[in-house]
C-alpha cells in the first residue's frame, strides 16, 4: 500500500511539471485590426484646397503668369505705385492667409472678357474668353476659381450688349454681357464641383457690374463687390492689394 502510494504521488508530480513547462499560447490580431495609433483607412489630413486665377492686370505680376501674357506689376513697375514684390499682390496674400494652392494664374494686363478691346480692337486671343479653357484644362481641377474682370470692359467701352444664356454667335461675344455668360457656362460645365468667385471692381459701370452679378446667379456661380479699395495710377496700391486679399477670403470662408 505504501509502495503505491509512492508511486501515485511521484506521477501526480511530474505531470505537474509538465503542465507547468508548456508555452503559453500567444494571441494573434486578426487580420485587418488596426493597430493602436493607426489612422483608419480612408481618412485624410491637411488635406491642401487649390485654386487658379483668371484676371487682368490687378492680378498679373511679371514671372508669376504664363509666358507670353502681358503684366502690369512687377519690380519695376510702369507706374507710381508701391506694389514691387509678389508677395504683395491680393492673389499671393489670398494664398499665404488661406493655405489655398495656387495652381494657375492666368492673368493679362489690359484684357476685357468679351473679345473687344480699347479703340474697339477685336482681341480674340487674350480676352477672358479666349484664356478661360487655361485654367480647366490640367489632370484636376481647382478647388476655387476667382475671376477678376469687367474692370476693361467698362474702361475700354466695349459693347455692353445683352444678357445671353446660350447659342453665343461670334458676334454675341465681341459684347460684354453675352461673354460673360459664355464664359460662365464653360466653366460650371468644365469643373461642375468647382465654387467660381466674380470678383468685380468697384465704380464700374452699372451696367457691367449688375450684368456680373446677374450671369453669377444665373450660373450657379458667386459675386463679390469690391468697396473702398486703395489706388495708385488706376491700379490696387500694397494697401488695396491687402484690402481686396481680406475681402476675397471673409467672402470665399462662408462658402466652405
Amino acid at each position: 500500500m505504501k509502495r503505491l502510494y509512492c508511486a501515485f504521488t511521484v506521477f501526480f508530480a511530474v505531470s505537474l511539471a509538465y503542465a507547468c513547462a508548456q508555452e503559453i499560447p500567444q494571441v494573434t490580431p486578426s487580420p485587418g485590426t488596426p493597430s493602436p495609433g493607426t489612422p483608419s483607412p480612408g481618412t485624410t489630413e491637411n488635406v491642401i484646397k487649390t485654386f487658379s486665377v483668371l484676371g487682368d492686370s490687378y492680378s498679373t505680376f511679371e514671372g508669376y503668369i504664363p509666358e507670353g501674357n502681358a503684366w502690369w506689376y512687377s519690380s519695376k513697375p510702369q507706374g507710381p505705385n508701391d506694389v514691387v514684390k509678389v508677395e504683395d499682390t491680393w492673389w499671393h496674400q489670398f494664398s499665404s492667409v488661406t493655405g489655398y494652392e495656387l495652381l494657375l494664374n492666368e492673368s493679362w494686363s489690359g484684357s476685357t472678357i468679351c473679345n473687344t478691346g480699347y479703340d474697339g480692337v477685336p482681341c480674340p486671343t487674350w480676352s477672358f474668353i479666349a484664356r478661360m479653357k487655361n485654367i480647366v484644362s490640367g489632370d484636376s481641377d481647382p478647388d476655387l476659381i476667382l475671376i477678376c474682370g469687367g474692370t476693361n470692359d467698362s474702361w475700354a467701352n466695349s459693347p455692353i450688349g445683352q444678357l445671353k444664356f446660350s447659342d453665343w454667335t461670334e458676334e454675341d461675344l465681341a459684347s460684354y454681357l453675352p461673354a460673360c455668360c459664355y464664359m460662365l457656362d464653360y466653366l460650371r460645365r468644365e469643373a461642375p464641383q468647382t465654387e467660381i468667385v466674380c470678383i468685380v471692381n468697384s465704380e464700374l459701370k452699372p451696367e457691367i457690374t449688375q450684368g456680373q452679378f446677374d450671369a453669377c446667379e444665373h450660373f450657379g456661380a458667386h459675386a463679390l463687390l469690391l468697396k473702398d479699395i486703395d489706388k495708385l495710377w488706376g491700379h490696387p496700391s500694397v494697401a488695396g492689394m491687402t484690402a481686396i486679399c481680406e475681402q476675397v477670403s471673409a467672402f470665399v470662408s462662408k462658402l466652405e
